[in-house]
C-alpha cells in the first residue's frame, strides 16, 4: 500500500511539474464581430425572410468624405485607428468642461481640445457653438473608426479618393437654406423638426456625426419598417412592390424592397426637392443593400445614380452595430421655440438695417 501511495504521489508531482514547465497557451483571440463566424447562419423570421429586427446604430468617427488632413489612404492600420480614437475621446472629455459665457465661440474652437475635435470631425467647427451648438456632454458622435471587412475605413464613400465624383456640367445646383430667413417654410427641414439633419432617415441612410444615430428595424411579411431616433422618422419599405406613378414625392422618397438570398435590396426614387442629395433629386435613384454578416453586424452598402448629375453611379459602405438600449421618443416638433426665435432675430436685423438708412442714423 505504501509503495502504491509513493508511486501515485510521484506520478502526481511529475504531472504537476510537467504542467508548470510547459509553456502556457495564449488565450484564444476573440472572434471579430465584423466578420462572419464559422458555422454561423443569418437568422430568419418566422416566415423565412432574413431577420434584421432589433435596435442598431451607425454612429462612427469615420466621416462621409475622407479628410485628407488625417489620411489620404482609404484605410488606417489598427494602431493608427486606435490612436485616433483615443485622441478624440480625450479631447471630447476635455471639451466637456463648464462653458464660460464670457468667452467667444472662436476662442473655444481655438482651445487645444476643441481644435483636436474639429481636426478629426471638421463639421463640429462648421456647426457653430461650443462644438455643434452644445457642450460636448450632449454629443454622441461615435467612439470608433468604422471597421468593414477587417479594414478601418477613412471615409464612408468608397470612391478611390473617398469623395463624391465630379458633377456634370449643367448639373442641378447644390442648393441650401442656411441664410434664407424670409419664412419658416424656407428654413431647413431638420431645423423645422420635419426630417432629421444629416440624412439619417432617407436613402442613403448616413450617420449625422453628432448624436441620435440610432434605429429600430421591424419586419412583417410584406414590409420592412425602419424607425429613426432623430425626429422620430419612420421609413417604410414595401416588399415586392412597384414604384408609385401618381407624381407624389414623399419626404423620404418611395422605397420598394426585395430579398436576394440573405440580402435586403432597397430601391428608392421619387425624392422631393427639399430632400435632394448633393443637389440631385428629380432623377435620383438610390439602391441599398442590407446584409446580416454576423450576430452583431449588418453590412450596409449604397449606390447613388443620376444621369443629370454624375457620369456614372457611385456609393459607400459601413456596418451597423447593436444599440445598447432602446429608442425613446425624440420630442422635436415644428412648434420648437428655436424657429420663432430665428425668424424674430432676422426681423430685428432687418429693422436695424433699415434704421441705419434713415437720415440722421449713425
Amino acid at each position: 500500500m505504501r509503495r502504491m501511495l509513493v508511486l501515485a504521489l510521484g506520478t502526481t508531482l511529475a504531472v504537476v511539474g510537467a504542467a508548470q514547465a510547459a509553456p502556457a497557451k495564449p488565450p484564444a483571440a476573440a472572434a471579430d464581430p465584423t466578420l462572419p463566424q464559422p458555422g454561423w447562419k443569418a437568422p430568419r423570421t418566422a416566415w423565412g425572410s432574413p431577420d434584421f429586427s432589433g435596435y442598431w446604430s451607425n454612429a462612427t468617427l469615420t466621416p462621409l468624405v475622407r479628410n485628407p488632413k488625417l489620411s489620404s489612404a482609404p484605410t488606417l492600420p489598427l494602431a493608427e485607428a486606435r490612436a485616433l480614437e483615443a485622441t478624440f475621446a480625450k479631447a471630447l472629455e476635455e471639451a466637456d468642461a463648464p462653458t464660460d459665457p464670457n468667452t467667444s465661440t472662436q476662442a473655444y474652437q481655438d482651445k487645444s481640445s476643441e481644435a483636436k475635435l474639429i481636426a478629426i470631425k471638421p463639421e463640429f467647427g462648421a456647426a457653430g457653438g461650443d462644438v455643434g451648438g452644445y457642450n460636448a456632454f450632449w454629443l454622441d458622435p461615435g467612439a470608433h473608426i468604422m471597421e468593414v471587412n477587417g479594414e478601418f475605413r477613412t471615409s464612408i464613400i468608397t470612391t478611390p479618393n473617398g469623395m463624391p465624383p465630379p458633377r456634370k456640367a449643367g448639373a442641378p445646383p447644390m442648393g441650401g437654406y442656411r441664410d434664407n430667413y424670409d419664412s419658416y417654410e424656407m428654413r431647413a427641414l431638420g431645423e423645422r423638426c420635419i426630417m432629421g439633419f444629416g440624412r439619417n432617415a432617407t436613402a442613403p441612410m448616413l450617420p449625422n456625426g453628432f448624436y441620435n444615430n440610432n434605429y429600430q428595424i421591424l419586419q412583417t411579411p410584406d414590409t420592412v419598417v425602419i424607425q429613426v431616433e432623430m425626429i422620430h422618422d419612420t421609413r417604410i419599405v414595401r416588399l415586392n412592390g412597384q414604384h408609385r406613378t401618381d407624381g407624389l414625392r414623399p419626404w423620404m422618397g418611395d422605397s420598394i424592397g426585395r430579398f436576394e438570398g440573405d440580402t435586403l435590396v432597397v430601391e428608392t426614387t421619387n425624392f422631393p426637392q427639399r430632400e435632394a442629395f448633393m443637389g440631385s433629386w428629380k432623377n435620383l435613384k438610390v439602391t441599398e443593400w442590407f446584409t446580416r454578416i454576423s450576430p452583431t453586424r449588418i453590412n450596409y452598402r449604397f449606390q447613388v445614380e443620376d444621369p443629370d448629375t454624375w457620369d456614372k453611379p457611385w456609393g459607400g459602405e459601413y456596418n451597423f452595430s447593436p444599440l445598447q438600449g432602446i429608442i425613446y421618443e425624440y420630442a422635436c416638433h415644428e412648434g420648437n421655440y428655436a424657429l420663432p426665435a430665428i425668424l424674430a432675430g432676422a426681423r430685428q436685423q432687418e429693422k436695424e438695417a433699415a434704421g441705419k438708412g434713415k437720415p440722421g442714423a449713425e
